[in-house]
């Protein structure tokens, strides 16, 4: 017979570490779609390799913070909040 699966119970400071996750990344994400131009260096362009870590790590708090849980190994280590609280 088939079985229920029911999701495990988060602690709070998992929910709380989810929180943080999820505020951090807003903001950050909320500026760099209206006001880009604050990602610009003293010439007027993009540094667009840390361009890519900041939106790893928006991406990483965005996907801790609504609580998906990646099963490959590599997306588990590089959306893990630690990793992406240090990228943002």
């Amino acid at each position: 017979m088939a079985e229920a699966m029911t999701a495990p119970t988060k602690g709070t400071a998992q929910i709380l570490m989810m929180i943080v996750s999820f505020m951090l990344a807003l903001p950050l994400a909320a500026i760099l779609l209206i006001y880009p131009s604050l990602m610009l260096d003293a010439n007027g362009h993009y540094n667009h390799s840390v361009l890519m870590l900041v939106m790893l790590g928006i991406s990483g708090g965005f996907i801790y913070g609504v609580g998906f849980v990646p099963q490959f190994w590599l997306w588990k280590w590089l959306f893990n909040p630690i990793v992406a609280w240090q990228l943002s």
